[in-house]
């Protein structure tokens, strides 16, 4: 059971995309420090009164549920275009194409066919990796080929299911970081240049989950004062070190046998994980353990209480927001240091199915797999709506993560991309 006199506050720890972009930017997978918080603050997510005004829509982006980058004016993703599947840049100020690669030859094939990866992008370089699980680095400029590399042809790499490898990759430094899946290359750390491998992690049994890649991405820890890579695979929630790839601490409880996909929270020495299919959540406390570490769990949360199927957490100081229930968005606020829930938990929301949620200034975004996008003020006070709207355009399931840049909201809906202002 939680203990609620557990207490503690949490310093911000920032990730570093490598020779990276302005702080106003999003420059990867849920944005700079890859926290799903932006640094936008001259917005207005008021709907109360309407929604915000379409400045511009455009088609052939592909198909997939790949979430945006945006950096210097330009959007970035990945889709399933009649060229095979691709990487796609836009013009920020109208959609207009820069330039559009494919790094396959054909659409892969798959569960829920489509791309998934939200490119990370450098100051000269785009980096993604293929459903099929190709690892490329293109040109920023005009999107030419760099170097490329096999997730399944050089690791023997898998995923826990059948739905496609759905990593968006870490760039830290002259790195990159991704996750094969494979028996002796779970995790690889890669040179960002030449794509040359720096180390391979082995992977890890257990009796939870299954074996290969998780539908995760990887963050950054410093827990004990030791930098490594945390991420959810298969078998569980996993850290390697950044200096060897070795296996410093595994925590299985939350893993399922179909699909983990929630990126993990870091929190100083802290670890937040969650999961859905019925299985739940749980925060680990990192300590030394000899010359190792190891990974405690302070509580468990069960799927009854919580689970973020998909579409992530945020932290804000001492509490997590988060969409709570499998296939369910249902908005909640989590107490982290007693586990307790403190608003929504079991509230529908004004949509449904699971909600992609993205922190902007003091709202909370959820877009909702059925395409409805709230804006809820990020407060443990009460739920507090703060309007809600549907997209210009919404079929099958909305998992793309809302993004602003620059008082722009722009969402990506399978093969349209539409912009919103949201400037004050």
């Amino acid at each position: 059971m939680p203990n609620s006199r557990f207490f503690f506050v949490f310093a911000t720890l920032p990730l570093m995309i490598g020779a990276c972009v302005t702080a106003a930017d999003w420059p990867q997978w849920r944005g700079p420090n890859r926290d799903g918080r932006s640094a936008e603050t001259n917005v207005d997510l008021d709907w109360t009164d309407g929604a915000p005004k379409l400045l511009w829509r455009t088609t052939g982006v592909g198909k997939g549920y790949s979430s945006l980058a945006v950096v210097d004016g330009t959007i970035y993703t990945t889709g399933n275009t009649r060229d095979g599947q691709s990487v796609v840049a836009r013009k920020a100020s109208d959609g207009s194409e820069v330039w559009t690669t494919a790094i396959t030859a054909q659409a892969p094939k798959h569960g829920s066919p489509g791309a998934r990866c939200t490119p990370s992008v450098t100051r000269n370089r785009v980096y993604v990796i293929g459903s099929d699980g190709q690892v490329v680095c293109l040109n920023r400029a005009d999107g030419g080929i760099v170097w490329s590399r096999s997730f399944t042809k050089e690791w023997n790499g898998r995923m826990m299911s059948v739905w496609g490898f759905s990593e968006s990759p870490l760039i830290d430094g002259d790195r990159i970081i991704c996750t094969p899946g494979g028996d002796d290359a779970l995790i690889v750390a890669l040179d960002r240049h030449t794509g040359e491998t720096i180390w391979a992690s082995a992977s890890f049994t257990g009796k939870n989950g299954k074996d290969g890649a998780g539908y995760s991405s990887v963050v950054i820890s410093e827990a004990c004062g030791v930098k490594q890579y945390v991420t959810f695979v298969g078998r569980g929630v996993v850290s390697v070190s950044a200096d060897d790839g070795s296996v410093l601490w595994t925590y299985a409880a939350v893993a399922n046998t179909t699909a983990n996909v929630s990126t993990p929270i870091i929190m100083d020495d802290y670890v937040f994980c969650s999961s859905g299919y019925g299985t739940g959540s749980a925060l680990l406390h990192i300590t030394k353990d000899g010359k190792g570490l190891k990974a405690n769990e302070v509580y468990f949360l069960d799927a009854g209480t919580l689970q973020n199927h998909h579409g992530g957490m945020v932290r804000v100081g001492d509490y997590i927001y988060c969409g709570n229930g499998h296939n369910n968005g249902m908005p909640t606020c989590l107490k982290i240091g007693s586990g307790e829930v403190v608003w929504g938990g079991k509230m529908r929301g004004v949509g449904k199915g699971s909600a992609a949620v993205t922190m902007v200034g003091d709202h909370l975004l959820f877009r909702y797999e059925s395409g409805e996008l709230a804006s809820i003020a990020a407060t443990p006070d009460s739920y507090q709506l703060k309007g809600h709207f549907m997209p210009d355009h919404q079929e099958g399931k909305s998992w793309s993560h809302p993004v602003v840049v620059d008082g722009k909201l722009f969402l990506r809906e399978q093969n349209v991309l539409m912009c919103y202002d949201v400037a004050k």
